[in-house]
């Protein structure tokens, strides 16, 4: 009987970057059928990349398929999110919205992640780094990047690949 973990003689973060790369652009099309837009799609895969290269404990045998469940959990959860958030509307509009402004430590929190992932960003090869400024920052689409860096599509996906998986080992080292 297979086991669905990898073995300790493994190293599955040598893979993962891998199989992102090659899954990335799958994924977000199929994120993109779910929710009928590019944007949201592309941070949808964003953030399963990210959940499974942050993951803690063993990794899946077979992440490609991991990576597909959490995307489609991601998509439930978005439309739900957008449910909430039009019925939380509709209640604000009727009673005084409470006070959101974030707790202190939610806030030191929030900067100290925020200090982890600019250095995490510089820390980037160069060409790398370009690329994922471009998108997470300058919000240009794959395409727009890859004719700015005169680069193919796929490459630009390989960057934002190595880039998210990066960040997110970063944070995780200091958490």
């Amino acid at each position: 009987m297979s086991s669905i973990i990898c073995s300790d003689d493994e190293d599955p973060h040598a893979s993962l970057t891998q199989i992102i790369e090659h899954s990335y652009g799958e994924l977000k099309a199929y994120a993109r059928r779910k929710v009928g837009d590019d944007t949201i799609a592309e941070e949808l895969v964003q953030e399963a990349c990210l959940k499974l290269v942050t993951s803690t404990g063993e990794q899946p045998l077979n992440p490609r398929a991991y990576l597909y469940r959490i995307v489609g959990n991601l998509v439930v959860d978005h439309y739900r999110r957008k449910a909430r958030n039009n019925a939380n509307f509709v209640l604000s509009e009727a009673t005084d919205p409470a006070d959101e402004r974030p707790d202190a430590e939610r806030e030191v929190i929030a900067r100290q992640r925020l200090a982890i992932l600019v250095q995490a960003v510089s820390e980037l090869p160069p060409r790398c780094r370009e690329c994922f400024v471009l998108r997470r920052f300058d919000d240009l689409s794959h395409a727009e990047i890859a004719e700015r860096m005169n680069i193919t599509r796929s490459a630009v996906e390989k960057h934002l690949a190595v880039a998210t998986v990066y960040c997110a080992r970063r944070l995780k080292a200091h958490e």
